[in-house]
């Protein structure tokens, strides 16, 4: 029967137990990793976490309190230099309880108990993980786009530095200015030709013109003969007059 029974008492005595708790805390302090029974570590981890606590605060009486608790120097120095160091960071959980399987023997259940801070295993595993965050969207909203490409080009873009981008607008304002002139260079040779077929369709107009200054002139003349005529004429009018 129970009879109010709290914890674990591990078919030891009082002082058994807890010599055996002790030693079990320096050599998972020591080793960082010690093999034993499914109980013992679960006694085992009431006993040492809240040691590993203590151990935060680098002080003269944390230091006695640890050492009345594991009896041991070394172990001591250990958990305050170099335990400490690593697990200041982390908010209790110092422990994992890896099961094993059976032992042969009595068939009890064996486990691995160890620090976690020191598993470089599955620290690894965890660092690669990455957060993903789950949140829920409405019946219209739309969700966010699969193809990853435009983000991609958006960060090459990003990632070009100021004075190169620079450089290529430079380098972009050149070549349109010489597309310009190449373009301008036919429009001016065009304007050339033109005022050149303009000149010479003017010339022969001005010969032309010419001719027909020449054609019209000999009108004149006719009028001349023809004052001459009446000249001739008037002539013997006169000499008629004299006769008389």
């Amino acid at each position: 029967m129970r009879h109010g029974k709290k914890f674990n008492h591990l078919g030891r005595t009082a002082p058994h137990r807890k010599a055996m708790l002790s030693n079990m805390a320096t050599s998972l302090i020591l080793n960082k990793r010690i093999t034993t029974t499914v109980a013992k570590a679960k006694a085992l981890r009431k006993y040492v976490e809240p040691i590993l606590t203590r151990a935060k605060d680098d002080t003269t009486h944390s230091r006695r309190v640890v050492f009345s608790y594991l009896n041991n120097k070394e172990s001591v120095k250990t958990l305050f230099d170099e335990v400490a160091t690593k697990i200041a960071d982390r908010p209790g959980g110092y422990t994992r309880i890896l099961k094993t399987g059976s032992r042969l023997g009595d068939n009890a259940d064996m486990c691995i108990i160890e620090l976690v801070d020191y598993n470089e295993l599955l620290l690894g595993d965890t660092a690669k993980k990455t957060k993903t965050r789950r949140s829920r969207r409405g019946k219209g909203a739309s969700s966010a786009p699969k193809d990853s490409k435009p983000v991609a080009a958006e960060e090459k873009t990003a990632e070009i530095p100021v004075e190169e981008a620079v450089v290529a607008d430079a380098g972009e304002a050149v070549e349109t200015e010489a597309e310009v002139e190449a373009q301008e260079t036919p429009v001016e040779e065009a304007v050339v030709e033109e005022t050149a077929v303009t000149e010479e369709v003017e010339e022969p107009k001005a010969e032309s013109e010419q001719v027909e200054e020449e054609t019209e002139t000999p009108p004149p003349a006719e009028n001349t003969s023809a004052e001459e005529d009446q000249g001739e004429g008037e002539k013997p009018k006169e000499d008629e007059d004299t006769k008389q």
